[in-house]
């Protein structure tokens, strides 16, 4: 599966931004999926991550309210809109495909990953 992720951009800090990830040729509805980042310096953190359906989400303490992960099944994406942006929101992000129904946190699960979208929040 190849994911091709989009929508990153430099935004000043209190302003938003929706990442998209497209499955283009795939029966996308047959994965979970996730979202992470990566910083400078740091290692890769989950961000979020939602069921086949879309019906079951679940985020990390450090987005949650902030960030909303979404699918349109129809059109192979998934998306993260991402609001109330942080200068420490700065990372490159990655979606991730999971060849199950079922949500996880752990990197580890994840079996496909996209290219990766650059994220810049300025003070």
């Amino acid at each position: 599966v190849q994911l091709q992720a989009s929508g990153g951009g430099l935004v000043q800090a209190g302003g938003s931004l929706r990442l998209s990830c497209a499955a283009p040729g795939r029966t996308f509805s047959n994965y979970a999926m996730g979202w992470f980042r990566q910083a400078p310096g740091k290692e890769r953190e989950f961000l979020a991550a939602c069921s086949w359906s879309g019906k079951t989400t679940y985020y990390s303490d450090s987005v949650k309210g902030r960030f909303t992960i979404s699918r349109d099944n129809a059109k192979n994406t998934v998306y993260l809109q991402m609001n109330s942006l942080k200068p420490e929101d700065t990372a490159v992000y990655f979606c991730a495909a999971r060849s199950s129904k079922y949500i996880s946190d752990a990197g580890g699960d994840y079996d496909y990953w996209g290219q990766g979208a650059q994220v810049t929040v300025s003070s």
